[in-house]
C-alpha cells in the first residue's frame, strides 16, 4: 500500500492541479467572479483533501481485504471516482448555496457540474499518478503474469 508521504503528495497534487483547472472554468461557465469561485474552490479543496486521504486509505484497505491487491481495474477506477464525488456532493452543496447566496437547486446544479468535472479529472489524474508512481507490488504482480 502507499506510504503516508505518498498519500499526502497524491492528495495535494490532485487538489492544486484541480484548482488551477476549475477556477477559471467555473467562473466562465457560471458567469461568476473568479474570486467567488476561488473561495468555493479553496474551501472545497480543503474539505476534499481530507476526504481524499481518508477515502483512499479506506478504499485501499477494502480492496486489499476483498481482492488481495490494490491494483484497480477500469471498472473499479470508475466506481472509485464516482463514490468519492458522491461523498463530496453531499457535504459541499449546503456550503455552496450559503456562500454564493444561491438556491439549493442552483447550488445542486453547480455542485453536480463540479462533481462531473472532478469524476473525469479524478479518473485521469489517478491513472496518471499510478503510472508515474507505481507500487512495487504492482510491478511484482505484472512480472508474475
Amino acid at each position: 500500500m502507499r506510504t503516508i508521504a505518498d498519500r499526502i503528495r497524491h492528495a495535494l497534487s490532485f487538489e492544486v492541479i484541480g484548482l488551477i483547472l476549475i477556477i477559471p472554468l467555473g467562473a466562465f461557465v457560471f458567469d461568476m467572479p473568479s474570486e467567488d469561485i476561488g473561495v468555493v474552490g479553496v474551501v472545497s479543496a480543503t474539505v476534499a483533501t481530507a476526504w481524499n486521504y481518508l477515502y483512499n486509505l479506506g478504499f485501499d484497505h477494502v480492496m486489499q481485504r476483498v481482492r488481495r491487491t490494490t491494483q484497480k481495474t477500469t471498472a473499479i477506477r470508475v466506481l472509485h471516482a464516482v463514490l468519492f464525488e458522491l461523498g463530496l456532493l453531499i457535504v459541499l452543496m449546503p456550503f455552496i448555496a450559503w456562500y454564493l447566496n444561491v438556491s439549493f437547486t442552483h447550488a445542486l446544479i453547480m455542485d453536480v457540474s463540479f462533481a462531473l468535472f472532478y469524476v473525469v479529472y479524478a479518473f485521469v489524474f489517478n491513472w496518471c499518478y499510478d503510472r508515474l508512481f507505481p507500487l512495487p507490488e504492482w510491478q511484482a504482480e505484472e512480472a508474475a503474469k
